[in-house]
């Protein structure tokens, strides 16, 4: 019974919850409390069962239920550590939505919302049985929607969140699917067994059919390429929802590829599809990010762009990195969302700059240089031999935008304390990332399965991201040069359309009519 500490989180947000809805009103300050002192208590129950896995080891609650109906718990270090996230991150968007939404007329619910959106999301990421995950899933996806409606009045927080709607039912439905894959090739609804069994090398027939669903849930549930228009345009619900979203939500398809991790090295073609499909979204969202002129749209592609990257270090099979990423993401982008209107004030009033220093193309071939020398020193000293060739090309990717970093230092222009600046901060980025990586493997060893040997198609789809991605930063770092040229001025026009990808999908869905959208009237309330 120990195990089901954990339980004990959903359970105070669930309380917070219902005391919430029974004052809706204004300015319910009780509630904001209440919510407040479960996010609080959350993170003394993760507390708790950091202890619990010293003392006691990973392990599963006792089941309730009968046959594959069960519910059942699991604690293990990758659900404390996304238990210790999810709680961490509620408690700030909460004690910021408590002043943010002070004075609106519903501010009651909003709170009962979105404590029970964390609740759900708790039971997900501590499921310890196939019933469970998928009621933690659905649950924080429909409840999530009613955040995404809080102004319901609005045409373009109606039409996003419709789109979300479908895009997500077609995702609860290959997750519900892969379940019952799942559950009737092991025998069992448990987790850890199917986990165990298939870290035992036991192939079923069935076990690639429920990867390949498993990868459908987790791009669809992350806003990968082409249905990631929805993500980009859920601008209309309050500053806290998006927070929350971008720095929780949108994690759960990547959390999903890393719990199964084991199924998942059971299909190597299912990973490729996740190394194409991810790696090719992280540079389509990188490019669109940097042409949007407002701030919370560009985080919001900045969001696809990482999800894309994350997706991508799971096709490696990279798992424990990829959790490291949902960690230091999450925590990032939630600043990012809660302090953008105070960025906005203080960019205001800097004094604007003089001249930018532009580096030619021999500063990005120094720059280039100097990032991979960087590499290959820092690399030595914490030893290339234990690093697989999986880690070794996702560090190479990583490099790429050091480089940039360094040609911005190697201008003509630039004077000699940026260039030395650019220069420490790109040793310090190599050196958290080997650092980060031999962290993160050794606290999840025995935990998350290493990476498996590469064969050709393995080292085919390395070979080209790293190209890729390293010739989207060449073109990145050049793209000052040839700024102002017509061709240049047109390519920013469709890049800040997203290629128009997000249109041709609305066709997809049957559309959404200009009319009907229109025939709102726009709110005045905060967003």
């Amino acid at each position: 019974m120990i195990h089901a500490l954990p339980l004990l989180a959903p359970l105070f947000f669930a309380a917070a919850s219902v005391f919430a809805f029974m004052s809706p009103g204004r300015r319910p300050r009780r509630a904001v409390r209440a919510a407040e002192i479960a996010a609080v208590c959350s993170i003394i129950v993760v507390t708790a069962s950091a202890f619990v896995i010293g003392r006691y080891g990973a392990g599963t609650s006792p089941a309730i239920g009968i046959g594959y109906v069960t519910l059942s718990a699991r604690l293990d270090l990758v659900s404390l550590v996304m238990l210790a996230l999810v709680s961490f991150v509620g408690w700030v968007v909460l004690r910021f939505a408590g002043v943010f939404l002070d004075g609106e007329a519903r501010q009651g619910a909003f709170t009962g919302w979105m404590t029970a959106t964390l609740a759900a999301v708790l039971l997900l990421v501590q499921a310890g049985s196939l019933l469970m995950l998928i009621i933690g899933w659905v649950g924080a996806s429909l409840l999530l929607h009613r955040l995404l409606l809080f102004y319901p009045e609005r045409p373009a927080a109606r039409r996003a969140a419709r789109k979300k709607f479908i895009v997500s039912r077609f995702g609860d439905a290959a997750l519900i699917g892969a379940s019952g894959l799942l559950a009737v090739s092991f025998e069992t609804g448990d987790i850890a067994a199917i986990l165990a069994s298939a870290r035992q090398g036991q192939e079923l027939p069935l076990t690639v059919c429920a990867a390949a669903l498993f990868a459908l849930a987790a791009l669809l549930k992350s806003a990968q390429f082409p249905t990631h228009g929805w993500l980009t345009e859920v601008m209309e619900a309050p500053t806290p929802v998006s927070a929350l979203l971008h720095a929780g939500v949108v994690n759960a398809g990547g959390f999903l590829l890393i719990r199964f991790a084991d199924v998942m090295l059971q299909a190597p073609g299912v990973l490729a599809v996740l190394v194409m499909v991810g790696g090719f979204t992280a540079l389509f969202g990188c490019l669109v990010m940097l042409t949007q002129p407002a701030v919370k749209t560009s985080l919001a592609w900045s969001t696809v762009a990482q999800m894309g990257f994350m997706i991508l270090q799971c096709g490696l099979a990279l798992f424990p990195i990829a959790l490291l990423h949902i960690v230091a993401h999450s925590l990032y982008k939630a600043h990012a969302f809660l302090a953008s209107g105070s960025a906005i004030e203080r960019v205001a009033s800097i004094r604007r700059p003089g001249p930018v220093a532009i580096p030619d193309a021999k500063a990005v071939g120094r720059a280039f240089l100097l990032a991979l020398a960087i590499y290959a020193v820092i690399g030595l000293l914490f030893g290339f031999g234990h690093m697989s060739p999986q880690a070794l090309a996702l560090g190479a990717m990583l490099i790429f935008g050091v480089a940039y970093l360094i040609a911005q230092g190697l201008a003509d222009a630039a004077p000699w304390a940026l260039t030395w600046r650019t220069t420490l901060y790109s040793i310090a980025a190599a050196t958290a990332y080997f650092g980060l990586h031999r962290l993160s493997d050794l606290l999840m060893h025995g935990v998350l399965p290493p990476p498996p040997s590469p064969g050709p198609l393995e080292w085919s789809l390395m070979l080209l991201a790293v190209v890729s991605f390293g010739a989207v930063a060449v073109a990145q770092s050049l793209f000052p040069l040839w700024a102002y040229h017509p061709a240049a001025a047109g390519l920013r026009v469709h890049l800040s359309n997203g290629l128009y990808v997000n249109a041709l999908f609305d066709r997809f869905l049957g559309g959404w009519s200009s009319s009907r959208s229109l025939s709102a009237q726009p709110a005045t309330s905060k967003d």
